[in-house]
C-alpha cells in the first residue's frame, strides 16, 4: 500500500479545517439524512461524512460502521483530497497498488470506493462525502451527479456551522462589552452623585447667604447654577434608572392590570393628574415591578410634556394568542413624525423643555424600552402634534 501524501497547502488546509470546529463534535441528523441518501442512492452498505485532521480520518457522519475515527495514513480519503476530479473512485482496491495490503481492504473489506472531496471557497479540501462497498461496483453518472449534489449540501452544513459560532461568539463580545459600559456608566453616573450633592448644597447656602445683597447678576449665575446643576442630576437618575432595569424582571406573579394602574397611582398623586383605565386585563406570571416602572415612565413623559391645565392619561390592554398589550394615551404636546423613529434611544430628545421648564434627559423611553425588550415585547408610539401620544408595548405571554 502507499500512504497518502499530503496537500501542498497542508498547514493552511488544516487551519482552515480547525476554522470549522466541527473534530469530535456529536452526530447530527442533517449529516446522517446526507449519508443515509448517499448509500440509498449508490446502493452502498457504507456511507460517511469525513474530516482528515492531521493524523487522523474523524467521521462527522457514519452509515454501516461503528468506530468514529480511523488512521489519516490507510485512509482513501488522504487519496480523494488530492485528486483533481470532482469524485475519486476506487472501483476494485484489491486491483490497485496504493491499497494492496491496506488494513481497510484486508480486514474490513473496502473493496469499493467513490469519494467527493469537501472543499471550501477557498479551495481547502477538509475531508469527503464517500461510499464503501465489499465489493467491486462501478457508479453510474446520475449516482455520481446525485452524490456531488449531496458533497454540496455538506458544504453548505459545515457554512452554516461556522456562521453560527462566528456569531454566537460576536454575540458574546458584544454582550461582554455592553456589560463593561454598563459598568462604566453605572459607576461613573454612583461617583458623581456625591460630588454633585455637594455643589447643590454649596449653591443654596450661596444663595441663602447672599439673598439680601439683592445682586441681580449674582442671582442670575445662581440661578443658572442651580439649574444646571438639576439637569445633571436628572441625567445621573436617568442613567441609574436604565441600568437598574434588568433587575425589575426577576420576580413574577399573577396580577391585573387595574391592580398594576392603582399602584401607579399611588406615585403619580396630584389633583392636575387624571389616569383612567379603559378595560382591565388578567397577567399572568409576569414582572410586575417592571410593568409598573414602563407604564409609570410612559404616565411620567406624558404629564411632563403636557400643556393642558389637566394632564389626561388614558390606559387599555389587550390579549393576543402570544401577548399581552398595553396602551397608555395622554392629551400632551405630541410628538413630531420625523423624531418618533428615534424617541426611544438613550440621550434623544425633541429639544423641549417639560412642564417644569426642565429640559429633558432621553433616558425615560430608553429605559422603557429596554424594560420593554427584556419582556420579550415590543414598544410603538401612534403621536400628533398639539393632540397627543398613544404609546402601546407588548408582553410575551
Amino acid at each position: 500500500m502507499k500512504k497518502p501524501e499530503q496537500p501542498v497547502n497542508e498547514q493552511e488546509r488544516l487551519k482552515a479545517l480547525h476554522s470549522y470546529e466541527l473534530l469530535d463534535t456529536l452526530p447530527e441528523e442533517a449529516y446522517d439524512t446526507i449519508t443515509k441518501l448517499a448509500s440509498y442512492i449508490c446502493d452502498t452498505p457504507i456511507s460517511l461524512v469525513t474530516l482528515l485532521d492531521a493524523d487522523r480520518n474523524f467521521l462527522k457522519s457514519r452509515l454501516g460502521i461503528d468506530m468514529s475515527e480511523s488512521p489519516r495514513d490507510i485512509s482513501f480519503c488522504g487519496h480523494a483530497i488530492l485528486t483533481e476530479k470532482p469524485i475519486f473512485i476506487v472501483e476494485d482496491a484489491r486491483l490497485d497498488e496504493r491499497f494492496q495490503d491496506n488494513p481497510l481492504v484486508k480486514d474490513f473489506k473496502a473493496i469499493f470506493y467513490a469519494g467527493v472531496p469537501l472543499k471550501t471557497a477557498d479551495g481547502h479540501a477538509l475531508g469527503t462525502l464517500c461510499v464503501y462497498d465489499h465489493k467491486p461496483r462501478i457508479l453510474d453518472e446520475q449516482q455520481q451527479e446525485a452524490l456531488l449534489g449531496l458533497a454540496k449540501q455538506v458544504i453548505l452544513l459545515f457554512e452554516a456551522h461556522k456562521q453560527n459560532i462566528e456569531l454566537q461568539r460576536s454575540q458574546e463580545e458584544a454582550a461582554l462589552r455592553n456589560d463593561r459600559l454598563e459598568d462604566f456608566a453605572r459607576l461613573i453616573a454612583h461617583d458623581l452623585k456625591s460630588p454633585l450633592a455637594s455643589i447643590e448644597g454649596l449653591v443654596n447656602l450661596l444663595s441663602e447667604d447672599y439673598a439680601e445683597d439683592n445682586d441681580e447678576d449674582f442671582t442670575m449665575f445662581m440661578g443658572h447654577l442651580s439649574t444646571s446643576a438639576k439637569s445633571m442630576r436628572n441625567y445621573i437618575d436617568g442613567l441609574l434608572e436604565y441600568y437598574r432595569a434588568d433587575t425589575l424582571l426577576a420576580k413574577r406573579a399573577d396580577i391585573t392590570l387595574e391592580t398594576i394602574v392603582n399602584e401607579v397611582k399611588n406615585i403619580h398623586k396630584s389633583g392636575d393628574i387624571i389616569i383612567s383605565l379603559a378595560n382591565t386585563i388578567n397577567l399572568k406570571a409576569v414582572p410586575v415591578v417592571a410593568i409598573e416602572q414602563v407604564i409609570s415612565n410612559l404616565i411620567d413623559n406624558g404629564v411632563k410634556y403636557n400643556t393642558s391645565e389637566h394632564p389626561e392619561i388614558t390606559l387599555s390592554g389587550d390579549i393576543t394568542k402570544d401577548f399581552y398589550s398595553i396602551s397608555v394615551a395622554d392629551n400632551g404636546v405630541g410628538i413630531p413624525q420625523d423624531m418618533q423613529a428615534t424617541i426611544f434611544e438613550p440621550f434623544k430628545t425633541m429639544g423641549t423643555n417639560d412642564r417644569n421648564g426642565n429640559k429633558g434627559t432621553g433616558m425615560g423611553l430608553a429605559t422603557v424600552k429596554k424594560l420593554v425588550e427584556a419582556l420579550g415585547g415590543v414598544i410603538t408610539v401612534d403621536s400628533t402634534v398639539n393632540k397627543g401620544s398613544i404609546f402601546t408595548f407588548t408582553i410575551r405571554r
